[in-house]
Parts: C-alpha cells; structure tokens; sequence
C-alpha cells in the first residue's frame, strides 16, 4: 500500500482515475474505502484523478494515541505530504464531515494547494465533541457494537462493510482525535478559492454550514432534503451532479 511520511507517521492513500487531481478526504470513523462504497469512485474516476486519503488514526494510516497528533495543522500536512507523495502541487479537495473540517484547514493553512474546495457535512465554528468522546469511552469498555448501536440510533441502519469496521476500529485514536474545535470563522472573507458547501437539511450542522457558505465570497451553498448528516454522505446520487457541476464549472473558469 502507498505512503506518504510526515514527521514519522504514516499516511495510507490511493490513487485512482485521470484527470485533474481530486483529493477525497473521508470523515470521522470511516476510511477511503466509504468513497468506493458510495458510489464516488465509480463516478469520478473517468473525470479526475483521485487521491484517497486515510486521515490518520483511520484505515490504512497510523493511529497515534496521543491527542497532540490531531491538531488540525498536523491533518492539514498529511494532506500535503500526500499531495507531494504523488508529485501534485494543487488539487481539487472534497471532504466529508471530518473532512470537511480538514478543509477548512487547507483553506487556513495550505491554501496554495487547494484549486477549489467542496465542504459537506461541516462547519468551521468551535464545536464541542465531549459527547463523541463518551460514546467512545463506553466503546472503549464495552466492544465496537456499542458504537454500531448508536450510529444506528442516530442515523438508521448503516452498511456491514462500515459497520465492521467500527467494530475492528482502533477506538483508542478516535478518542485522541476527537478533540474540542477551535472556531475558524475569521478567515472565511478572505477565502479566495471557489468552495462549494452542501449538507443535509436534516443534519445539526446544516445550519452553520449554510451560515459559513454566506461568508465566503465564491460560495455555492446547496442542502439535501430530509437527509440525515450520514445519509447525506451515503447518497452519492443526489450528492454528485451539483458538486460535479460546480467543479466542472471551476475547471472551465480556471482554463479561461
């Protein structure tokens, strides 16, 4: 499997299709294998070239421990050791959740990487994760189906393929990584990139992710309706032709 080192730790990504360079950046609790499921790769690799990432602590990557490893500038330079891994110096970046939160920080802290940004699923405000690290302590003590039980009480029934790999996760680096965020809505008037920003309208950050969207000056901003925060992640199918229009569309002004 490829790697990308940065400062020690080792970040699994893979690379797949042609075409301009696509960074796909999973959420919390899942992988780069969720992209394949959903039906993305299958969907963007005859367009772009996609580079899957595993955020450490997740899939292929090393999982440190330690809560000092997931500042949000260390996940920003797995990024770009990737990007440097494969020789590409700016690339489209699509996160989910999670990953969405790592692209805010590619637009504070490596921004000359990003061509243009699509954000799902997430905000750039403090947030407060001290229930997810709950969940994860009785996790912890009790077995990976306790954690299975309460996504699917929070968003219905999940895959078996996510659902055995919350089982087998290592819960003691998503306990490390789920730290408290720290706001980043300062430098959303100073974005210059094209971003696009979706969630689903049934989602708790649908609100401030569409608030956010206002503040930036080349946002797109579009909701998913009735979709849950998971659900809006799941259904590729309603996800792919604005997001898809919307990179074109920056593709073609960028060639201008």
């Amino acid at each position: 499997m490829p790697y990308a080192d940065n400062s020690g730790v080792r970040i699994h990504y893979e690379v797949d299709g042609a075409g301009p360079p696509l960074v796909l950046q999973h959420g919390f609790t899942q992988c780069l294998k969720d992209w394949s499921e959903c039906g993305y790769v299958a969907a963007l690799r005859p367009v772009y070239r996609l580079i899957l990432v595993d955020a450490r602590g997740h899939g292929g990557s090393d999982k440190p421990h330690d809560e000092a490893s997931y500042t949000l500038d260390r996940r920003v330079a797995d990024v770009t050791a990737v990007l440097d891994s494969v020789g590409v110096e700016k690339a489209h970046f699509w996160g989910y959740s999670m990953g969405g939160y790592i692209g805010f920080g590619m637009a504070r802290y490596a921004p000359e990487r990003v061509d243009a940004l699509v954000i799902g699923g997430q905000h750039p405000f403090a947030r407060d994760q001290s229930g997810f690290r709950a969940l994860l302590r009785d996790a912890i003590t009790g077995g990976g189906d306790i954690l299975v039980a309460a996504f699917e009480k929070m968003f219905g029934r999940i895959s078996a393929g996510y659902a055995a790999r919350l089982r087998a996760a290592d819960l003691e680096a998503y306990l490390a990584a789920a730290q408290d965020r720290v706001g980043m809505e300062d430098m959303l008037a100073a974005m210059a990139m094209p971003c696009c920003v979706y969630a689903g309208d049934a989602d708790p950050t649908f609100a401030q992710a569409k608030s956010a969207s206002e503040r930036i000056a080349h946002a797109r901003f579009f909701a998913l309706p009735g979709l849950s925060h998971l659900q809006a992640f799941v259904a590729s199918h309603s996800v792919l032709p604005p997001v898809m229009a919307f990179l074109g569309a920056s593709r073609s002004a960028a060639d201008r």
